[in-house]
């Protein structure tokens, strides 16, 4: 009887973190270059022996001895799929295709993102209002006399009288799970590598990934779990009540 609560309980907050994640998914749809998050879960067991492993260090078989209900956090990854481009006609927007990130020097570090959309600062950098310079191949900020300017597909920046002004560094990772996200929505890692090859859109900024209906369907399902289990919490309450209380009288 007992056990059933464990089970709704764990329920319960598994369904609650991942509505959260829903949430935070719909809340940026449209946040230029915003990557979607996905929430797993597993059972209690598994998380454990997966962090600590088994005893004799073999391969886990929870089905095969005993079944766990209880539900723990497993993992929050992150959708690197391309977004799709939109179309801004603004001189200081810049879309990646394929692979890459834009480097960011926010102070405190390099931080990277798929957004594009930037401005320049006070002293004529290139910069992601509020959060940092952009840097280029070499890891030097990029310093403009003028937003008035071209871009070829490998992000060479130059006058509209052709003169070069310096070109927009794309960088990558080995492994885009490995990267962290900071509340800021940039990433931080290490290994980043300038892309050798890399295509540039400009005037266009890369659109969320996210899919509206997905995660619509997504939320639904969850509240429904979330109450059903929520009720289901209730009616145990009741039947643990009446069993102490007939008890009591015994």
């Amino acid at each position: 009887m007992m056990r059933g609560f464990y089970n709704l309980t764990s329920g319960m907050l598994s369904q609650g973190r991942r509505l959260d994640v829903v949430a935070n998914n719909m809340t940026n749809i449209a946040t230029a270059g915003f990557k979607a998050e996905h929430y797993t879960d597993r059972t209690f067991d598994e998380v454990m022996v997966t962090r600590i492993g088994n005893k004799i260090k073999t391969p886990y078989q929870t089905m095969e001895t005993y079944q766990s209900h209880i539900l723990a956090p497993d993992q929050l990854y992150t959708d690197y799929s391309q977004g799709a481009p939109e179309e801004t006609n603004l001189p200081l927007d810049f879309a990646i295709q394929g692979e890459g990130f834009f480097a960011i020097d926010t102070g405190d570090g390099v931080a990277y993102t798929r957004a594009g959309s930037f401005t320049l600062d006070n002293e004529g950098y290139l910069c992601l209002s509020e959060l940092g310079r952009v840097l280029d191949p070499e890891g030097n900020p990029i310093q403009l006399p003028t937003d008035k300017l071209t871009a070829d597909r490998q992000g060479n920046l130059t006058t509209e009288d052709g003169d070069y002004l310096g070109t927009l560094g794309v960088y990558v990772f080995e492994d885009n799970q490995a990267l962290e996200r900071t509340p800021y929505g940039l990433f931080l890692g290490d290994g980043a590598q300038a892309a050798d090859e890399t295509t540039i859109l400009h005037k266009w900024v890369e659109r969320s990934n996210v899919d509206m209906v997905k995660e619509m369907v997504k939320m639904i399902s969850t509240q429904r779990a979330l109450q059903s289990a929520a009720q289901m919490s209730k009616i145990y309450d009741e039947v643990i009540k009446r069993v102490v209380n007939d008890i009591g009288r015994l």
